[in-house]
C-alpha cells in the first residue's frame, strides 16, 4: 500500500524545505484551499500551469436504479469539481 501525505506532513515538509514556520505555511496552505474553493465555488477555473487545474462541472439529472428493490429513481442533477494533472505533474508518476 502506497504512503499517504496528510496536511501536517505537507505543512512540516514546505517548513523544512523553506525555513519557514509550520505555523506560517499552515496559513498559506489554508488561504491557498480557501481561495481556490472560493474561485472554483463561483464557477471560475483555476490554473496552475504544469501542475494541475480546477474547475466546476455539472452532472446532469438522470434516471437510476434502486439495487436492492430494482426500483427506477431519479437522481438529481448536481454540481461537481473537475482536477486535471498538468504536464509537470504527469511526468512525476512516470
Amino acid at each position: 500500500m502506497a504512503n499517504t501525505l496528510n496536511k501536517g506532513d505537507l505543512v512540516a515538509a514546505v517548513a523544512a524545505a523553506t525555513g519557514e514556520s509550520q505555523a506560517a505555511v499552515n496559513r498559506v496552505v489554508d488561504a491557498l484551499f480557501a481561495q481556490i474553493a472560493a474561485t472554483v465555488g463561483k464557477g471560475d477555473k483555476v490554473t496552475i500551469p504544469g501542475w494541475l487545474s480546477v474547475e466546476k462541472g455539472h452532472r446532469a439529472a438522470r434516471t437510476g436504479r434502486n439495487p436492492q428493490t430494482g426500483a427506477t429513481i431519479q437522481i438529481a442533477a448536481a454540481n461537481t469539481v473537475k482536477v486535471s494533472a498538468g504536464s509537470k505533474l504527469k511526468a512525476a508518476v512516470k
